[in-house]
């Protein structure tokens, strides 16, 4: 597979699930579900974008999807309170992630890190198709440099569920 023929889909988390969070009112690690107010400078992973100062967003636990064993992980991340519009599915790169340095980490079917490389967020797309060329990565996840959360997730378009 030529990385240049690459194409591939970002994932945000799935609304599903966080109805779920927000039905039950706790999350992945059973924390109480407790809305604030944003200040403007917390990535969204429902929606993938940037939060307007006041809006009402929750910091959560979540679970990303590719990892396994070991390398199964629970960290936080900040969505709305209220459900949202989510991200598209066929939007592409979100762009308000376009100028964050990033770390791409990709997962084999093992549920392994089987490769991972820090980008530039406009080197973002270059990297995401080097990694899905690999046969052996099923899926990346995008992390935040400065705290290592989880951004969002990246499938070849014929693997996106």
């Amino acid at each position: 597979m030529d990385s240049a023929t690459v194409t591939f889909q970002v994932e945000a988390i799935p609304p599903a699930t966080l109805d779920e969070i927000r039905h039950a009112g706790r999350d992945a690690a059973g924390n109480r579900l407790c809305p604030l107010a944003a200040e403007g400078g917390e990535p969204l992973r429902c929606c993938l974008r940037m939060p307007q100062p006041g809006e009402q967003i929750a910091l959560i636990a979540y679970q990303p999807p590719g990892g396994s064993g070991p390398y199964r992980e629970i960290g936080p991340v900040f969505v709305h309170a209220a459900p949202c519009d989510g991200y598209a599915r066929d939007g592409g790169w979100p762009p308000e992630f376009r100028s964050r340095q990033q770390v791409l980490r990709g997962y084999g079917h093992d549920g392994r890190i089987a490769d991972a490389m820090l980008v530039n967020g406009s080197e973002a797309e270059r990297g995401i198709a080097s990694l899905l060329n690999d046969p052996r990565i099923v899926m990346v996840q995008s992390r935040n440099v400065m705290y290592g959360c989880y951004m969002f997730a990246v499938r070849r378009d014929n693997d996106a569920g």
